[in-house]
């Protein structure tokens, strides 16, 4: 058992062959209230063996912890030390502080939403952050209903919500905030504009990668359109991406939310008329059987917020 850090102590100032700054650093040890504190907690542990031995890694202690508590770099950002036995000596261990826990859990909750093309304030929403009104009461108490039963049973069929409303009512920051409450859960969602997606398909037709990006998109967790309707229609997205798209998700029972200018009855009307001026309602109807299927129509009202301060 290791004598009392007083006499230790003393018996290290009066020995004339330690160096003055030698002597200064065990002072500085010694007066550290922390130090003091595991000694007193280990005392039945600790020999003065242990302690001579460790000096080096306690004056790291108390020099880290001074850099933290002045707000300088520490050796190790965003980690704090702490005192530990290993081994037959006293060590230093750093932990990570709540900032850094809080860093690591919101890194960890962002990717599990994937977004395409979408705002950052709608990639960082939440509802606490959501403007609530009467208008918009409806909307979250169907997206948290929504969300309860989603988290209690995820393998059922859950039918998911096609909001639709004017500009800046805030569909597309609801979507966010529900991709947000799912991820706190553990659940992917892919949250996307869907109007800069159809050009992207397009484009992947140069690149060969058309089956690979319908794949991807189908086969997520969560899928939310945002914005569907907006897009220039054309007949190749409409039956060889989208019906592709929609199908996979009927039949998988994967939950696939929309938002839209349009309503329900007016997307289908959007749908009818293909780049080639060709009307074609059984296609469109086909289509909006599939949305119909996914998702039950929620209306936003109120007026536009995108330009508040």
């Amino acid at each position: 058992m290791m004598e009392p850090i007083g006499r230790a102590f003393s018996k290290y100032m009066n020995n004339p062959e330690i160096s003055q700054r030698y002597k200064a650093m065990i002072a500085m040890i010694m007066e550290d209230g922390d130090v003091q504190h595991f000694f007193q907690e280990h005392q039945d542990k600790l020999t003065q063996e242990i302690v001579d031995k460790s000096y080096s890694k306690l004056y790291e202690y108390v020099q880290e912890k001074e850099k933290i508590k002045a707000g300088k770099e520490s050796q190790n950002p965003g980690y704090e030390p702490h005192l530990a036995l290993n081994a037959g000596y006293i060590d230093v261990v750093y932990t990570p502080t709540a900032e850094t826990l809080a860093k690591v859990k919101e890194k960890e909750l962002r990717s599990r939403i994937h977004s395409m093309s979408m705002p950052k304030d709608v990639r960082n929403a939440t509802f606490k952050d959501f403007v609530q009104s009467n208008e918009r009461m409806s909307a979250i108490l169907e997206s948290l209903n929504f969300i309860d039963q989603y988290n209690e049973n995820p393998k059922a069929h859950h039918q998911a919500l096609y909001f639709v409303g004017p500009f800046g009512v805030g569909k597309s920051y609801l979507l966010g905030a529900i991709a947000h409450e799912l991820a706190l859960t553990g659940h992917v969602t892919t949250l996307m504009h869907y109007p800069t997606f159809t050009m992207e398909m397009k484009q992947a037709i140069q690149s060969n990668t058309v089956n690979e990006k319908i794949d991807a998109v189908k086969k997520t967790e969560v899928l939310m359109l945002d914005d569907i309707g907006a897009e220039a229609n054309s007949t190749w997205i409409r039956d060889e991406v989208l019906g592709v798209i929609l199908q996979y998700r009927m039949q998988e029972d994967l939950p696939t939310f929309f938002s839209s200018n349009f309503t329900l009855n007016e997307l289908e009307e959007h749908f009818r008329m293909g780049n080639r001026g060709d009307d074609e309602p059984i296609k469109a109807k086909r289509l909006m059987e599939r949305i119909r299927f996914l998702a039950r129509e929620v209306a936003i009202k109120g007026k536009n917020r995108r330009f508040e301060s």
